[in-house]
Formats: C-alpha cells, sequence, structure tokens
C-alpha cells in the first residue's frame, strides 16, 4: 500500500545504508522550510519496505545526524509501523539556516536535494542577517509574572500533541527557555503577542453595504493575544458569510460556506504572522458584498511575489521567525513559505476565486464570494438539527448562554458534523482536556448529542427549546 509521494517536506529511504542522503536531505528541507520528516523503510514511491529496528539503529540515525549536520539539530526519532511493516520516523525543525550536511548547504526544490551555488548560499545568509534583530526576538518588558501559567501550559499541551516539541514540562521559565522566549528573565516580543497582547494589537473587522468601504453594516475592534484575535477573525468571518447545506441521503445534512474557512484561517494567521509589528495599523477584515479581504500591514519580501511561493520555487522569508516558529509547533502553520499555495488549493477546489494583493504598505489576499445564485436553503428535521444555526439563533435571542469555548466547538461542528475532538483542539487552539470538558457541558446542557459510534459516527445538535 502506498502512503504517498516524497514532497519538499517530506523524504523516504529504503534503509539506513542511506543515512549520509538523509542527513542531505535533512539540510535541504531545513534551509527551504525550517523542518520536516524523513522515514526509513519506505521506498521513494511511497511503498513501505520495513525495517529491523534495534537501539543500535536509533543510535546510528542519531549519531549521523549529530556527527554530520550543522548547526545542530534535536531530532524527534521514533518506530512507526505503516502497513504493519516497522518504520522509523525523524521529525526535525531548526531555526538557525543555513544547515550544512558534511560541509555543504543544500536546497530542496520539490523532492530533491540541490547543493547551493556560492551566489545563492551569499544571498542566503544576506537575507538571515536581515531578520536576525528581528523585533519578535527583542526582550519586552514583561516578566515570567505576567503570562498566566494555564495559558503557557494549554499551549505546551497542544504542542506536545503535534509531536513537534518533546521535552517534559518542568517549570514556567524553563519550558520558555526552551522555546527561546526567555532573554535574561524578560519575556520576548514573541511571546507577548502570543500569549498575553498589547495595547497595540488589535483586529479592525467590519461589514460594508456594497462594494466600496462606504457604508459599514458594522464595525469592530477588539484586542488580545494573537491566540484570541485569529479565533475572533475566523468567527467573524464564519458568522458573516452564507452557508449552503447538502443533503446526500445520510442523517446528518453538511454545511458548505461560500469560502473554503480552512483558507480563511489561513489567511488570518498568515497576517498575524508576517505582520510588520513596528506599524501603527492593524490586521484588518472587511465583508464586502463580492468579496471578502483580510489585510496585513507587512508588505511583500523584495523581489519576489506570490507566484513564487504558490510554486514553491522559492524558499521562505520570515519577517518573525521566532513568532513562526511558535507557531509552527501548534501547527497553526504547517510548514514555512507554504501558506499560499495552503490557501489557493483550497480555493480551487472550493472553486472560489482568490487573488494576493502586494500594496505599498502591505499584503492583502481577496476572497472573492460567488453570485447570488449561491443555494442557503436550509431543512430541519424533527428533534434534531444537524447544523449549528438553530443552536446559534437560540443563542443571539438570549434562549441558551454560552461560553467562548462552547461557541468555538459548536462552529466546529457547524462546518463538520464528524469532526474529531483532536481536530477541535487544533482549530480552535483550545486543549484537549478542555475540548472534552466543553463537549461534556455541551451535553450535560442537551445542545449536542452524539449519533452513532465514536469511530464513524457524528455530533449532531438537539434543537433548542423555547
Amino acid at each position: 500500500m502506498k502512503i504517498g509521494k516524497e514532497t519538499e517536506i517530506l523524504e523516504f529511504k529504503k534503509s539506513t545504508s542511506e543515512l549520509k542522503e538523509a542527513v542531505i536531505s535533512m539540510s535541504a528541507i531545513l534551509n527551504k522550510h525550517g523542518g520536516g520528516e524523513l522515514i526509513f523503510g519506505v521506498q521513494n514511491n511511497g511503498i513501505p519496505l520495513g525495517l529491523m529496528i534495534s537501539e543500535k539503529t536509533l543510535r546510528d540515525i542519531s549519531q549521523a545526524i549529530g556527527n554530520h549536520l550543522n548547526p545542530k539539530v534535536y531530532p524527534k526519532i521514533s518506530e512507526v509501523y505503516i502497513d504493519d511493516k516497522a518504520c522509523t520516523s525523524v521529525e526535525f525543525t531548526g531555526t538557525e539556516p543555513p544547515y550544512f550536511a558534511y560541509g555543504r548547504a543544500y536546497i530542496r526544490v520539490a523532492d530533491e536535494d540541490k547543493v547551493m551555488s556560492p551566489a545563492e548560499l551569499e544571498d542566503f545568509i544576506l537575507r538571515k542577517n536581515a531578520y536576525n534583530d528581528t523585533w519578535d526576538k527583542l526582550a519586552s518588558d514583561k516578566t515570567l509574572d505576567n503570562l498566566d501559567e494555564a495559558v503557557l501550559l494549554d499551549y505546551y499541551e497542544r504542542a506536545r500533541l503535534t509531536g513537534r516539541i518533546d521535552f517534559p514540562y518542568t517549570t514556567k521559565e524553563d519550558t520558555l527557555i526552551r522555546l527561546e522566549m526567555l532573554k535574561n528573565g524578560f519575556l520576548t516580543n514573541a511571546a507577548v503577542a502570543f500569549f498575553i497582547g498589547t495595547q497595540l494589537l488589535e483586529v479592525q473587522m467590519a461589514i460594508f453595504a456594497g462594494t466600496e468601504r462606504l457604508t459599514f453594516n458594522d464595525i469592530q475592534r477588539n484586542g488580545g493575544s494573537i491566540q484570541q484575535l485569529v479565533a475572533i477573525a475566523e468567527k467573524y468571518i464564519r458568522n458573516n458569510i452564507r452557508w449552503r447545506v447538502v443533503f446526500d441521503g445520510s442523517l446528518q445534512r453538511k454545511e458548505i460556506p461560500e469560502i473554503p474557512t480552512d483558507a480563511v484561517r489561513e489567511a488570518i494567521i498568515n497576517s498575524f504572522c508576517h505582520k510588520d509589528y513596528k506599524s501603527s495599523q492593524n490586521v484588518t477584515v472587511s465583508i464586502y458584498s463580492n468579496r471578502v479581504e483580510i489585510y496585513n500591514p507587512g508588505t511583500f519580501p523584495d523581489g519576489l511575489t506570490p507566484r513564487d511561493f504558490i510554486e514553491g520555487s522559492e524558499f521562505s522569508v520570515r519577517r518573525n521567525p521566532s513568532l513562526s516558529q511558535i507557531m509552527y509547533y501548534v501547527k497553526d502553520i504547517e510548514s514555512f513559505g507554504t501558506g499560499l499555495k495552503r490557501i489557493t488549493d483550497a480555493c480551487n477546489d472550493a472553486g472560489v476565486k482568490v487573488e494576493f494583493k502586494m500594496l505599498k504598505l502591505g499584503f492583502s489576499v481577496v476572497f472573492y464570494r460567488p453570485d447570488d445564485q449561491f443555494n442557503t436553503t436550509e431543512k430541519v428535521s424533527d428533534g434534531v438539527e444537524s447544523g449549528v444555526n438553530g443552536v446559534i439563533n437560540g443563542v443571539e435571542s438570549g434562549v441558551i448562554n454560552l461560553s467562548e469555548n462552547e461557541t468555538m466547538v459548536l462552529d466546529c461542528i457547524r462546518n463538520d458534523s464528524s469532526v474529531s475532538k483532536k481536530r477541535i483542539s487544533e482549530i480552535t487552539g483550545i486543549s484537549p482536556r478542555t475540548v472534552d470538558r466543553v463537549i461534556a457541558e455541551l451535553r450535560a446542557k442537551n445542545i449536542i448529542d452524539r449519533q452513532g459510534p465514536n469511530k464513524g459516527g457524528a455530533w449532531g445538535l438537539v434543537k433548542p427549546k423555547k
């Protein structure tokens, strides 16, 4: 059984006899994307072969990486089973490029590893140095006392769940040091922005009556941490676009948004990830009758265009490398430099036009809404409503009072009635433990129920009683 194909962040090796080639691939992937995965025991066509795994096998892999890849990285090496065959997975990340394998620097191009020319290496180093003293790496005036440990623990649990960090949690200080978010006892700007928020960190959102910025139907401005603002902006768009109901003969109806919400979330996250935090401008969400625009006050890298990243021909340029790393650990961003491609792919799959605008003072992602023929017809069955509209309407009319976490969980179920608890955690940023508690509370309030088995079943929402 094939498990897929090699990509710019995924490499297969048949056995540990290809250790040198594996280390070279790690160098290339680190220099292009800042992290990836390598699997021993799989042919390059994706067919698992398996291999004999012993302590020596794992030690040989670790030593080859430690001895021949510089600067040092500390990968997660584990035994995995693919189609009942034992294989070895190596997951790795790094924030100090360029990385050299056996004394040479490589760059990933599609699924191949290309040696960097002297000119390419010089350009790479110049780009890196340009971002060495970035705003997000500088120390703030906030200390450990300003960060709620519960917020950090929630983040740690999410990051550990992704497998992108594997160190044990001991103290708040130790964790922040390991995450490179503490300098001489002070939190970095990245830590403050992501976990706490500042007076200058806001999101501005508005709904316009037509296609121009003339008449407001609604305008809001919210402050908070990046985690909070991403959720607020995403919820605002989800609640103010249309949803189409599809009946496929099953007990559950499917609700499909006019704009893919995965692409919306990606655009919002990218806006905060690449924002120019020295600018007085805010990330802005503008909803028009024919489009939704997400504006980021951070100009595009000089000499590059969105097409360069959509086609995968350029490696990432991170305005806020420390902030990017924090978001990567919890899969807010999947890999560096691939956000625009994921937005494009999601919109292409949904038949939605998307445009990327390079502006003088920033960058905008524009999602064009379908025409007025977009079908929003809904049908409700007796007793159980297979969507959240009835619940949300009840909340808005004061019949049901929901917490912010409960609302976010319901929004996830609205988008996908078969969504897993793990996926809810990834989408909302709520820890798995909290997701379990919120779901239990919603069931106790008789708002949701489970239809079918835990595996393969779906969530149903009980129609609110007035």
